[in-house]
């Protein structure tokens, strides 16, 4: 049976759904305006369904659109990785991590894989778990680091390595310097990361049977604000120490000292099961080890 698309049209079809207008999707592929049109149409004339609905001058993915596109990023991400087989071209990377893994345990990782590999092109989404794990199933991203867990069932879902949590204040609060019970740091003002984000989901899985609480003060969608605030005296948290590490060494934070468990979570690599590993995509993972 003949094929009703071809790979030109998918590649029409998600550039369209990422730039919002044909017009900008023909700019970013070199194309004219009318040849993206007219690839766009094609597609839509193959499978007999539209995939966008026209709002003002931009067109928004409908439910046939939605349904088409990680299956479009799958394709078209395998058809890459078949033209990286055999060609010997350098790795072209796209990484998608949450804030803490970003900014505190990739760098080094991504120095070691530049130094060796130097004309490597690497692109990095950084997000909250749950962006970065849409971003995986989506085929946004060749690989994801996460902070929480994750039961997405398109996913294959690895332990990466074990991070430690810890409960912290600033050195001039109150419950600095001494025992506190639980009672106090259930009563005290926390301020913590936002919904979705992988380390908030922790804390709470934590943190909330041992003190039946956290009443939250503010949340902010990055650590190193949260560190800061409360270095200031704003409160109670708790991050990873990789986080902390600094302000702890430097005493202008102080680590709790309650009857708490030891605070452990599992750091996670998520890679979609479709997900074709290439040459250069396994070389960065091998250089993680």
């Amino acid at each position: 049976m003949a094929m009703r698309l071809t790979l030109r049209e998918l590649e029409v079809f998600t550039t369209v759904a990422d730039a919002g207008t044909v017009t900008r999707a023909a700019d970013l592929l070199a194309l004219t305006q009318s040849a993206a049109s007219q690839a766009l149409a094609s597609l839509e004339s193959g499978l007999g369904v539209t995939l966008f609905d026209r709002v003002g001058r931009r067109l928004q993915l409908n439910e046939h659109g939605r349904l088409l596109l990680p299956r479009a990023r799958a394709l078209l991400d395998a058809a890459h990785g078949v033209e990286q087989l055999f060609d010997g071209a350098a790795a072209s990377l796209r990484l998608g991590a949450s804030t803490t893994i970003a900014n505190y345990l990739l760098p080094s990782w991504l120095a070691r894989f530049r130094a060796a590999h130097p004309d490597a092109w690497v692109e990095l989404e950084v997000a909250n778990t749950r962006d970065i794990v849409e971003a995986v199933a989506s085929f946004a991203v060749d690989v994801g680091f996460i902070e929480g867990p994750c039961h997405h069932p398109e996913l294959q879902v690895v332990p990466w390595r074990d991070d430690e949590l810890v409960v912290f204040v600033g050195a001039g609060h109150p419950l600095a310097g001494r025992r506190v019970s639980l009672a106090e740091l259930a009563q005290a003002p926390w301020i913590l990361r936002e919904a979705g984000s992988g380390t908030r989901e922790e804390v709470e899985r934590l943190l909330l049977p041992e003190l039946g609480a956290l009443p939250v003060a503010l949340e902010i969608g990055h650590s190193e604000a949260i560190k800061h605030l409360v270095a200031a005296g704003m409160g109670v948290s708790c991050l990873s120490r990789v986080v902390v590490a600094d302000l702890l060494a430097a005493g202008t934070l102080v680590e709790i000292d309650a009857a708490l468990p030891a605070l452990h979570r599992s750091l996670y690599r998520v890679m979609h099961r479709a997900k074709a590993v290439t040459r250069g995509l396994a070389a960065f993972l091998d250089e993680g080890v």
